[in-house]
C-alpha cells in the first residue's frame, strides 16, 4: 500500500525539525502550544505520522491534528477536522 502522504510529510519534517523553534517562537507563528504533559491533559491521542498527530480534544470530543517536533518536543497548529 502506498503513502501518497508520505513525500509532503517528510519534506514538512525536516523544515520543523531543521531549526526547532521556541515555545516563544511558535506561538507567534501558530498560536496556542503544548508540551507533552498539557497535551495529555487537553487531548486523547489516536495516532501519529510524523510530524503531525491524530488528536480528540478532550474537552468536547472535536477529532484533529497537530503538528510536533521533536526537541524540545511541542505540538502545535491545532487543525479540527471536518465531520
Amino acid at each position: 500500500m502506498t503513502d501518497e502522504t508520505e513525500a509532503i510529510r517528510r519534506q514538512r519534517l525536516v523544515e520543523i525539525n531543521l531549526v526547532p523553534g521556541s515555545r516563544e517562537a511558535l506561538e507567534a507563528e501558530h498560536g496556542r502550544v503544548w508540551d507533552t504533559d498539557q497535551l495529555v491533559q487537553d487531548f486523547e491521542a489516536i495516532g501519529f505520522m510524523a510530524p503531525l498527530i491524530v488528536v480528540r480534544r478532550r474537552s468536547d470530543g472535536v477529532k484533529g491534528s497537530l503538528e510536533f517536533q521533536h526537541s524540545p518536543r511541542f505540538y502545535f497548529n491545532w487543525q479540527p477536522h471536518n465531520k
